[in-house]
């Protein structure tokens, strides 16, 4: 049975009150041996981001696949991947007294890296890193285009490392980076990919130049992912969407819609307002994120209605236009949405409907769920 028809199979099972979210556990796990094998194909190590999943079932999953490690965005979620007992990297500014307190008791209990971009958040890193031989390992942050975090230069990338270097309590690993700004065609990465890879390439020999070649390069997006081998210089890449995938990835080119292993199941309540129905998911269940690569596309692609287009998200409501539908749907029926942003979507629930290759339903929870700190 295609994934898309598997879901369908559970969308009116009594046990789904909705809204709630529906996942393809064989989809997930298909997503998760093709980035596998992709990247033992290309001498790639994988560290997938926690962030879309929030799942220690999921994570696990990554992991007994080949996964290096995890990577999460905050220290609330790298609590809760630790028992996995996997090294975690933290991709993000360890500035706040909170995230470093969270960080050096981490530290304590396992193998912890962070991303970092500023001497400040190395200083207070280093200050609040445990010592007694228990280093914490910092990757420099390097910017290859996205310009949200990381360093402009080589020069800067240089400097970062040696004041890593310097101190007894953390261990320079290497090179970070988010290709995250690349949303081409696969066919038409290479160039930006090695653009990309040549920033990478000249801050490498920057420190290499003075004995501090880097043990990891960590890059990688999902929209990129498949193409990581293009972009030189690169050891391991932190793709997150890819387990799930949504319309992002889909309308992108990155993926089809038998891909994506996700769906907002909910409950038409109205029928009012001619042209229109109204869902019970709204943007307490949906996340409101335009879809990047198509503005206009609406909040999400209804399965069963794809002339349908969801216009607007309340907090409980979720407008679709189905003027252009040959049929409309009925008060009480329902229907499934394969949301725009995967991540935050599950970042909204406790807990999601897990349906497994055998045909049985169990309940996932969202572990990491809420975890902003």
């Amino acid at each position: 049975m295609r994934a898309l028809d598997r879901l369908q199979s559970v969308r009116d099972d009594a046990r789904l009150a909705t809204p709630c979210l529906a996942i393809d556990g064989a989809l997930v796990e298909r997503n998760i041996e093709r980035m596998a094998t992709y990247c033992a194909s290309h001498g790639l190590a994988l560290r997938p981001h926690t962030k879309t999943h929030k799942s220690q079932r999921i994570a696990q999953l990554q992991l007994d696949a080949g996964a290096v490690g995890l990577t999460v965005a905050k220290p609330g979620e790298a609590r809760v991947m630790a028992p996995l007992g996997a090294p975690i990297l933290i991709a993000y500014p360890p500035i706040t007294p909170a995230s470093l307190r969270a960080i050096g008791e981490l530290a304590e209990r396992g193998d912890v890296l962070v991303a970092a971009d500023s001497a400040e958040a190395i200083e207070r890193l280093a200050a609040a890193a445990p010592g007694r031989g228990r280093r914490v390992g910092v990757l420099v942050d390097a910017d290859v285009g996205m310009h949200r975090t990381g360093a402009s230069n080589p020069e800067q990338c240089v400097m970062l490392a040696q004041l890593i270097a310097a101190s007894d309590k953390l261990r320079f690993d290497g090179l970070f980076c988010y290709p995250g700004h690349i949303w081409v065609k696969p066919a038409e990465q290479a160039a930006p990919l090695q653009t990309a890879g040549e920033f990478v390439q000249a801050c490498i020999g920057a420190l290499a130049a003075i004995g501090m070649t880097p043990r990891i390069v960590s890059a990688g997006s999902t929209p990129t992912a498949f193409n990581s081998h293009l972009m030189p210089g690169v050891t391991e890449i932190r793709p997150g969407t890819y387990v799930f995938n949504d319309m992002n990835t889909v309308r992108g080119g990155f993926c089809g819609l038998h891909d994506c292993a996700v769906r907002m199941i909910a409950t038409v309540v109205s029928t009012a307002v001619p042209g229109q129905v109204v869902i019970d998911a709204g943007a307490k269940a949906l996340a409101a994120d335009r879809c990047i690569p198509a503005p206009t596309s609406g909040h999400g692609f209804v399965v069963e209605y794809p002339e349908a287009v969801v216009t607007a998200l309340s907090e409980e409501h979720g407008q679709i236009d189905v003027s252009r539908c040959e049929r409309t749907p009925r008060v009480g029926e329902r229907v499934s949405v394969i949301p725009n942003h995967v991540c935050p979507t599950i970042n909204l629930t406790d807990s999601a409907w897990w349906f497994d290759s055998e045909g049985s339903l169990q309940e996932l929870t969202i572990d990491a769920r809420g975890m902003v700190r």
